[in-house]
């Protein structure tokens, strides 16, 4: 059975850091490009944060650029999102996703991200 478990998410106040962790079960981890995305009521569903099925490579949204540094480790087959300097706007849902191709995605229950004085 495939899983992909985020946890990590809570409330902090701006200018904070949290860590997301994600770890998955029931495929081969190291195979997939991993990615961190966002979602709030009032946007669709955006993409943070990817990182290679190696790890060689990673790629982050504009606005996130400089605040947040995505990671992962195969041997535990988990991939974390460091974030820091937390704005307002990094408020969301934030889910984890594994990708190897169109028939092998699987995506996480989502962690919430809130961030307010």
């Amino acid at each position: 059975q495939v899983q992909l478990v985020e946890s990590g998410g809570g409330t902090v106040e701006p200018g904070g850091s949290l860590t997301l962790s994600c770890v998955g079960s029931g495929f081969t981890f190291r195979n997939y490009y991993m990615r961190w995305y966002r979602q709030t009521p009032q946007k669709e569903r955006e993409l943070v944060a990817g990182i290679t099925a190696a790890g060689t490579y990673t790629d982050y949204a504009d606005d996130v650029k400089g605040r947040f540094t995505i990671t992962r480790n195969n041997a535990k087959n988990t991939v974390d999102l460091q974030m820091n300097n937390l704005k307002i706007g990094d408020t969301a849902i934030y889910f984890c996703n594994a990708r190897y191709n169109e028939q092998n995605e699987y995506w996480g229950q989502g962690t919430q991200v809130t961030v307010a004085a």
